[in-house]
């Protein structure tokens, strides 16, 4: 790997590193809050808003990065998500953190496509140690956010949101300071702006790989999925476990994820296709949330937080070099789009409902009945990437074995 790679990629990992501290730090706490004082459901608004944003912003990513370059269009991103966390520690009421999380989703749309526009422009051989050192850094970021947010439980919400503002900061900063205005190579795909609409309701479309369209809606449930878990756990922890902290559970899934993610997707991506990868990953999420279904109690909230990372570790990281292998290189900057698309459509439902359900399982006696529909639609995730054959191009399978053996060891 090059210097200029090395330096980029300590750019990229600082940047989700610092991001996933921040947001760690308050949105549990402002969901447990809000679960309390109003309810699930406007507690699944609010976060829901930030993926209205998120899925706003991939209209116009790619007309703004063809503009002011990626790395232009992550410092934009993250001074806009800064601006909007420090407000929301003036703000009150559900409407006033609604439209702040509305903000805050557009500035993370617009620079988190980016760093990943980076990391899919390394060559073929470097991006599975790229992509892995990515997850790592955000889960670190997440531990450390949990560590910090149940520390900061109990201060007041101005104080809370100050410390957030100044991470997201020096997010900004570290970022913009390493990565390149617009990748290396030709592999960011990056059209003349003067081509580019500013605005294009056809972000997400034109992915000419067979299969895309499939993988791209299994992305979007898993997305469903985990943003279920991570709205859930802090209501459900409010509920059956209140002696603790509500990121308590982002304690156990940050360490876990410390310990297992390179090994075991290293292990996993050399044996398996990424398509049987993302199904093992799968089928922990559906162990996990049946665990939460089953127990309720602070055992079983951490038997399901130590399977319920292996959807973070497995299917994240192949679902990206699945991308990268399929897209041409000309198309990739349409192609973080149309991830980053399917991703926020399927958070934007999954908070919404997470918050619905539990309201629901709540109030018909139906206790842990919200984790039995997420452990379904997990499993039937699992059986579809699991019995997918079609991860190959038809016109050329032979180069793309070639290509899966030569980076499956790296």
């Amino acid at each position: 790997m090059t210097i200029e790679r090395r330096r980029a990629l300590i750019g990229v990992n600082a940047g989700i590193f610092l991001a996933h501290i921040g947001n760690f730090i308050w949105f549990p706490v402002l969901v447990a809050s809000l679960g309390g004082t109003d309810s699930g459901f406007w507690a699944g608004v609010v976060m829901c808003m930030t993926y209205v944003g998120r899925l706003a912003a991939t209209f116009f990513y790619e007309g703004v990065a063809a503009r002011i370059g990626i790395r232009g269009a992550v410092f934009a991103g993250t001074a806009t998500e800064a601006v909007a966390l420090f407000l929301m520690g003036f703000g009150d009421g559900v409407a006033v953190y609604s439209v702040l999380a509305l903000l805050i989703g557009l500035g993370s749309g617009t620079a988190f496509p980016g760093l990943k526009n980076i990391l899919v422009s390394y060559p073929d051989d470097e991006r599975p140690k790229a992509f892995s050192t990515f997850q790592m850094s955000a889960q670190v970021g997440l531990f450390g956010g949990a560590l910090v947010g149940g520390l900061l439980a109990d201060v007041d919400l101005r104080t809370l949101f100050s410390v957030v503002f100044a991470i997201f900061i020096g997010f900004c900063l570290a970022s913009s300071a390493f990565i390149p205005r617009d990748g290396f190579g030709q592999a960011t795909g990056k059209p003349a702006a003067e081509r580019v609409p500013l605005f294009s309701t056809a972000v997400f479309k034109g992915i000419e790989v067979r299969g895309a369209t499939r993988y791209f809606l299994l992305s979007a449930v898993f997305w469903f999925l985990s943003i279920g878990f991570m709205v859930g756990i802090p209501l459900h922890m409010e509920e059956y476990a209140s002696g603790w902290a509500p990121s308590a559970p982002f304690w156990i899934t940050g360490l876990s994820v410390l310990a297992l993610q390179y090994p075991l997707f290293k292990f996993m991506i050399k044996h398996l296709r990424p398509g049987a990868v993302m199904a093992v990953g799968l089928a922990g999420m559906t162990v996990a949330f049946t665990a939460f279904g089953a127990g309720r109690s602070v055992p079983w909230i951490v038997v399901g937080c130590l399977t319920v990372v292996l959807g973070e570790i497995l299917f994240v990281p192949s679902f990206d070099i699945w991308v990268a292998r399929k897209v041409p290189a000309d198309r990739l900057a349409k192609a973080m789009g149309a991830m980053h698309f399917f991703r926020s459509a399927g958070n934007m439902v999954g908070s919404l409902l997470a918050g619905a359900l539990f309201d629901l399982a709540t109030s018909w006696d139906v206790p842990g009945g919200n984790w039995y529909v997420a452990a379904v639609i997990a499993a039937v995730c699992a059986a579809i990437c699991l019995f997918s054959r079609d991860e190959s191009p038809a016109e050329e399978p032979a180069a793309a074995t070639e290509e899966e053996r030569a980076e499956a060891p790296a």
